[in-house]
């Protein structure tokens, strides 16, 4: 009985074996595949001056300081431009899983400004292949500066700006992601005839990761609207610089012809030239709080 017992658990053992096997791969043929959607193209939600593809989680706040120097070409009186400074605040906030708002105060004219930031498509593998991560952002801007001749008929319309913007991104490997923007600007008030109500721009942005914790960032704006029809002389906007992530807030610094920091301030009004050194250097900083946990 012995030997006959130990024959039939001999038997019966690959049995199991081979009925476990075969479970699991009815499991794994039955399993759905995962869609593995693409994270952290940019570490901020702006590339430089402009926006990234990146919005806040659902939930969680963050609070921006933009600072920007004067030009650096300024020379030592004015501390090659450390004595003077153009400082941009804003709230942004996460709603949805697809949107994100934000309010802001600038020193540049003083402005006050407001967006909405929607995902519409999300970078992924796996079950879903999408190739690249689009957002719509839509901003208005009140400027509140004086009037110059307060004497004259002003109207409150006359201080608003529009920006419409489609923000196309794509991380290509673990080091470099690139971004394409298109932009529509619209300016109620202008200075001159000659100057457009209506501005359109190309933005190319991108990111090559050099260490676990910085990046390092280039984006540039082509304005296509002819610049020989504008009243002053104005050129693209070009940026460079690092991002630093340091825990709870990213630190990013920036050397850009531009001293606005809103796309109405950067697309169309930008007056230095990196050629003749009209450089500023600036940062922006971000500090991220969580008010609302998600399950």
């Amino acid at each position: 009985m012995r030997y006959f017992s130990s024959v039939l658990l001999l038997l019966i053992i690959p049995v199991e074996i081979y009925a476990q096997d075969d479970l699991m791969n009815l499991l794994n043929e039955n399993a759905q595949p995962e869609i593995i959607y693409t994270t952290a193209t940019f570490k901020s939600t702006r590339v430089m001056n402009g926006h990234s593809i990146e919005r806040m989680p659902p939930g969680q706040l963050d609070f921006r300081i933009s600072h920007r120097f004067g030009k650096i070409n300024s020379g030592a009186y004015e501390f090659f431009g450390l004595d003077q400074a153009n400082i941009h605040f804003s709230l942004e906030y996460g709603i949805l899983k697809w949107l994100m708002v934000g309010v802001g105060r600038g020193t540049y004219e003083k402005t006050f400004d407001g967006f909405a930031k929607f995902t519409i498509l999300r970078q992924s593998s796996g079950a879903r292949f999408m190739p690249v991560s689009v957002s719509a952002l839509s901003s208005v801007a009140l400027a509140s500066v004086k009037w110059p001749d307060p004497e004259r008929t002003n109207y409150f319309s006359s201080r608003l700006s529009y920006v419409e913007q489609v923000l196309i991104a794509r991380k290509i490997n673990q080091t470099v992601s690139l971004q394409l923007a298109p932009a529509f600007v619209h300016r109620n008030l202008v200075a001159t005839e000659l100057d457009p109500n209506d501005l359109y721009a190309v933005g190319a942005g991108g990111r090559i990761k050099l260490t676990q914790r910085i990046s390092f960032n280039v984006e540039y704006y082509y304005l296509l609207n002819p610049k020989s029809y504008l009243s002053q002389q104005v050129y693209d906007p070009l940026s460079v610089g690092f991002d630093i992530e340091t825990g709870g807030h990213v630190f990013q610094l920036i050397f850009t012809n531009s001293l606005a920091m809103i796309e109405k301030g950067f697309i169309g009004e930008t007056t230095g030239s990196w050629g003749k050194g009209d450089i500023h250097f600036g940062f922006n900083i971000s500090r991220v709080f969580t008010l609302k946990k998600q399950p």
